[in-house]
């Protein structure tokens, strides 16, 4: 069996919230010039999820940590 990584498994690692992280993905597989694999392996009305240590994965991290931080007001 091969081992597949959740989008509840990243969120929970990366400490994010699911909801967001799904609008993030969503607006990162629209760029498929930037993020070609993770644009591949996304499947409509299928769970989010990955195969682990694949490119798409690496990429999925990629697109939620640089997410903008709106916790703190910028001067």
């Amino acid at each position: 069996m091969t081992n597949i990584m959740t989008l509840k498994t990243l969120c929970n690692e990366l400490k994010i919230n699911p909801r967001e992280a799904r609008e993030q993905l969503r607006a990162a597989i629209s760029d498929a010039k930037e993020n070609p694999e993770l644009a591949k392996a996304r499947k409509p009305r299928t769970p989010w999820q990955w195969v682990k240590g694949s490119a798409a994965e690496k990429e999925a991290r990629k697109a939620l940590s640089n997410r903008p931080t709106l916790d703190k007001p910028q001067d």
